[in-house]
């Protein structure tokens, strides 16, 4: 089959394909036809070498942390995993693991959640990862109906489910994102968008908001920015794990480094809302398994905006 690995840490053009042997699902394991993985910014962060410590690899590695597939074979120990030869999968696979970006993967089966049946399989790769983040984050905030939230980085890939996550639970949704987003943003439900090229970001808002969710990256001091817009007693929640998430004692706003896990039960519920019209997906392009390396080095060089699936057999 054909694979994309990194035998050595480094640029993207550590990124090469191969042929290699169809894998052998494990005990607890599904082997899944890939019908496509995505690209995340942590994927280049993992090739660069820069996550080895709290997500070291084994080297040669496939990168590709999102699967959406049909489980073509199953290991020892699943028959009572409620999968089956032939069903369609999404899921978010671990970073330290070997991952989608091959014809094939192994896939622990607590891992699989069914896949979306709205949307193409080709397309439901853009959810696992991203939506979990989204969702998760949320829950670390403790979001409830009726707070303001404000989303810096809402026009990226886990920004737009930030959003339509907080709307849903009946917040009030302020982000923060490029002028060329804000007709998305309006329409996924933000109540206003604010241009992150505005000077003093708090002095904008109307009022205070109760949660902050950054899920771009930015400098220390444009976070501590931010921080000072929220409301006392409020909670922030950062995805930017090579800094630590700045709080205000004094004030009672709790910081919280965030980090996402996967989660079975909550991609299928991530799953049941994009099937009930409740959750888009968007997908900014789509490009095939060969052309990954060139998804990562646009990336480095600031030329990638939106989610790209990647989908083998192109």
């Amino acid at each position: 089959m054909q694979t994309i690995r990194f035998h050595q840490y480094g640029a993207a053009d550590v990124l090469h394909l191969e042929e290699v042997d169809v894998p052998t699902p494990g005990p607890g394991q599904a082997l899944v036809a890939v019908a496509s993985t995505s690209f995340n910014g942590v994927d280049a962060n993992i090739r660069a070498g820069a996550m080895q410590g709290p997500m070291p690899v084994t080297l040669p590695h496939v990168p590709g942390l999102d699967l959406a597939g049909t489980v073509t074979a199953l290991g020892p120990g699943t028959q009572g995993s409620r999968l089956a030869v032939g069903d369609r999968v999404v899921g978010f696979l671990p970073f330290t693991d070997d991952g989608a970006a091959a014809d094939h993967a192994r896939a622990s089966v607590e891992d699989l959640a069914p896949a979306p049946t709205t949307v193409p399989l080709d397309d439901a790769a853009a959810l696992p990862l991203v939506g979990l983040t989204a969702l998760q984050a949320l829950e670390a905030a403790g979001v409830r109906a009726g707070q303001r939230v404000l989303v810096n980085g809402a026009g990226g890939a886990v920004g737009l489910y930030a959003v339509q996550l907080a709307r849903a639970s009946g917040a009030v949704v302020i982000a923060v994102a490029a002028p060329r987003h804000r007709d998305r943003l309006l329409e996924r439900g933000a109540a206003e968008v604010l241009d992150p090229g505005t000077e003093d970001l708090g002095a904008a808002l109307s009022a205070p908001v109760d949660a902050l969710l950054n899920l771009a990256p930015v400098t220390p001091e444009r976070l501590a920015a931010l921080v000072a817009a929220v409301a006392d007693g409020g909670v922030v929640v950062s995805t930017t794990v090579w800094m630590a998430t700045p709080g205000d004692e004094a004030r009672g706003v709790r910081a919280v480094d965030f980090y996402v896990r996967s989660d079975r039960r909550q991609l299928a519920e991530l799953v049941a809302r994009v099937d009930r019209g409740e959750l888009v997906v968007d997908v900014a392009e789509r490009v095939a398994l060969a052309d990954l390396p060139s998804v990562h080095a646009r990336a480095a060089a600031g030329d990638l905006a939106g989610k790209v699936v990647v989908r083998p057999g192109w």
